[in-house]
């Protein structure tokens, strides 16, 4: 497999290799990464100057620059972190327990994904371009400290922190999508039965990929092993756990829903409740038949329309009322969601009896108000 990627995987070598000491460099300033950083090498160049014009880069980090995140380490936050002079990436997960957070490596090389890496689009800006590739299938464990010079470039929304975990789900199940390999080529494609993310294709043989993620995976690990390391004379701290896959919920598809909305809590309920209808509504357009390498793998220029369901009820929840709330209820009636939110919050439901599931509704205390469809739009 002779395909050119860019940028060239040397140059990408050579920038992980030329990183200075962390003591040469001022917090929060990589020797490598940083553009007209003053401590790069001269004549170096730098990896995400090659990827966009410059103009483009300054539009990009004014963005960020004044959206002004705090330091605040949250779930979809892409933080940058400073190991041996070098900055790197990272895309929180979740908090494991403590300080200790789970998340994924971002990079900056789109042209180097596979059918796990997750790119990053207009609709998650700002966001540190460098960062925009997320590789879900290079796992951290890392925690807050002093040594990483840690700064929130980006924030992604919880519908896109759900797909990329469910993208985490297929490599840890070791799926294998439908669609050739082909170094180079990025395209949409369908995952989890109600997600579409822009990724590569497959590894195939002899595939420079290959190279090029053991380059990222070895700075992982190695900067597990700093962070799990005591530092100058205080108690040594126990050692992470391996950053690992978490278990696949027993009970289906709803479970995967929950999970990756993160239904502990993190999210503002309203804000959550929005995200999952909107994963709601693309079960039409994805997993709605078999899947084939046409349905795996779809630009944007071909847009597919839903397949309108009848409702027979409608319902308003409560302000404050949380997924897996809704979700416990819906299921106790076996009711199908299969339009809104509305303009008023009005979700519209397909139920098999309607006259004793109005009732159910009616006497719940999450429901603010139900009817027949044929009352409310």
């Amino acid at each position: 497999m002779t395909t050119d990627l860019w940028p060239p995987l040397s140059v990408i070598r050579h920038a992980f290799e030329t990183g200075a000491p962390p003591g040469d460099a001022p917090p929060g300033v990589a020797t490598v990464a940083m553009p007209h950083s003053s401590s790069a090498s001269a004549g170096t160049p730098v990896v995400s100057d090659l990827l966009l014009p410059l103009t483009e880069l300054a539009r990009r980090r004014e963005a960020v620059a004044r959206r002004a995140f705090t330091a605040r380490w949250a779930p979809g936050r892409l933080v940058s972190v400073v190991h041996d002079g070098r900055l790197l990436g990272v895309l929180l997960d979740r908090c494991i327990h403590g300080d200790l957070w789970q998340g994924w490596m971002a990079a900056g090389e789109p042209d180097w994904a596979s059918d796990f890496d997750v790119l990053l689009e207009p609709d998650d800006e700002p966001f540190e371009p460098m960062f925009g590739v997320i590789q879900a299938w290079n796992v951290l464990t890392l925690e807050p400290s002093p040594q990483l010079a840690a700064r929130v470039l980006g924030e992604v929304s919880a519908t896109r922190l759900a797909a990329i975990r469910a993208v985490h789900d297929e490599w840890a199940a070791h799926a294998v999508p439908t669609i050739s390999p082909e170094p180079g080529r990025i395209a949409l494609r369908a995952v989890g039965g109600a997600f579409s993310v822009l990724s590569g294709t497959p590894l195939g043989p002899q595939d420079p990929r290959v190279d090029y993620q053991a380059l990222y995976r070895d700075a992982g690990l190695q900067l597990g092993r700093a962070l799990a390391q005591p530092q100058d004379e205080t108690p040594a701290a126990p050692s992470p756990s391996p950053a690992r896959p978490l278990p696949r919920p027993e009970d289906g598809w709803w479970g995967s829903i929950r999970r990756w909305f993160g239904a502990e809590g993190w999210a503002r309920p309203a804000f959550a409740a929005v995200a999952l209808f909107a994963v709601i509504q693309n079960v039409g357009l994805i997993g709605g038949r078999s899947t084939t390498e046409d349905d795996d793998v779809r630009f944007r220029s071909v847009p597919v329309a839903p397949v309108a369901a009848q409702a027979n009820l409608v319902v308003r929840w409560k302000d404050g009322v949380r997924i897996d709330e809704a979700d416990r209820l819906l299921r106790t009636m076996s009711a199908e969601v299969v339009g809104g939110p509305g303009p008023n919050g009005v979700w519209r439901l397909r139920v098999a009896d309607p006259v004793g599931d109005l009732s159910v509704l009616a006497a719940s205390p999450l429901v603010a108000s139900a009817g027949p469809a044929s009352e409310q739009r």
